[in-house]
């Protein structure tokens, strides 16, 4: 018997071991190949790449990119490679106004190009940039704002179950998922949802130059195709990735082929990639749950 448990403890220990051995390797390895990199391609003068993917709920990234090739000093211009149907308004804000700051401090060029969808807050993103290029089929436009939350009070009257809420003040609530919304909060909630739709508004009608009142009537929510926005005014040239390339060397006055650099991932992601990553997942997904509040949004539903 004594010899039997003797077994069992240096396989619980074994094993053990094993484990731990295997999540310092991964943590050893991460340290080493989970880094982002900037690859480069073609010969001649550089063009940063940033691409601007999904929905838009987080500024750091790409702030952290603008600075990083603004501070580099062999960096002549920026593309900006947009494929997102927005997201939140802060972080649409703050990413639109370090381009201006970019532009401003350091001359950079600084060109958007559209993909598939660049459409509300991303679209605010790219009217910081000297110039946009949209793919004829490319979807732009739904400029506006959004907020929007659930309410569950049907399914808690039915299931029996009570929300009870005490409060310092009569708004404080506001959003609250046990309940529809008052007139007196709706009201509130659509001046919030104006005021924003304004700010949006304003900044469009000032880089776009049309006039506020014409930029009014066609940003209703509308979402237009690339050619149909470039009929309208809101964006300056037509044509593909590639197209962007070009007329970005041509604005920063590169000569010859341009090349491009960009960061990405490893081709092939390490154990430690995913392992990191599937924790972010999970704060993502954790975060989300977290929201149960109204969140005003600049984003294409």
């Amino acid at each position: 018997m004594a010899a039997k448990k003797d077994i069992i403890l240096a396989v619980i220990i074994i094993t053990s071991v094993a484990v731990f051995g295997f999540m310092f390797l991964f943590v050893v390895l991460g340290s080493f190949i989970g880094e982002d990199l900037d690859i480069s391609a073609g010969l001649g003068e550089r063009i940063a790449v940033i691409e601007l993917r999904d929905a838009i709920y987080d500024s750091r990234d790409i702030v952290r990119q603008l600075k990083k090739y603004g501070e580099n000093g062999d960096i002549p211009a920026i593309l900006l490679h947009i494929d997102s149907p927005g997201g939140a308004v802060v972080p649409s804000m703050e990413i639109y106004e370090e381009i201006l700051k970019l532009r401003e401090e350091t001359g950079i060029v600084v060109v958007a190009s559209f993909a598939s969808v660049a459409a509300s807050g991303a679209y605010l993103i790219a009217c910081g940039c000297d110039t946009i290029v949209s793919h004829p089929g490319s979807i732009t436009g739904s400029i506006g704002t959004v907020l929007s939350y659930p309410v569950a009070s049907g399914l808690l009257d039915k299931v029996g179950v009570q929300y009870e809420v005490i409060k310092s003040g009569e708004y404080k609530d506001v959003g609250n998922w046990a309940r529809s919304v008052t007139p007196k909060e709706r009201k509130m909630l659509q001046n919030l949802i104006d005021d924003s739709y304004r700010q949006f508004a304003d900044i469009v009608s000032e880089n776009r130059g049309i006039p506020l009142m014409e930029l009014i009537r066609i940003s209703q929510g509308q979402i237009y195709t690339g050619a149909q926005a470039k009929e309208l005014g809101l964006v300056d040239v037509l044509g593909n990735y590639y197209d962007a390339v070009d007329l970005t060397a041509e604005m920063a006055g590169i000569e010859g082929e341009p090349k491009t650099v960009r960061e990405i991932k490893r081709r092939r992601p390490s154990f430690w990639d995913i392992f990191t990553d599937g924790l972010a997942l999970l704060r993502d997904v954790t975060e989300e749950h977290k929201r149960t509040g109204p969140q005003l949004e600049y984003i294409m539903k």
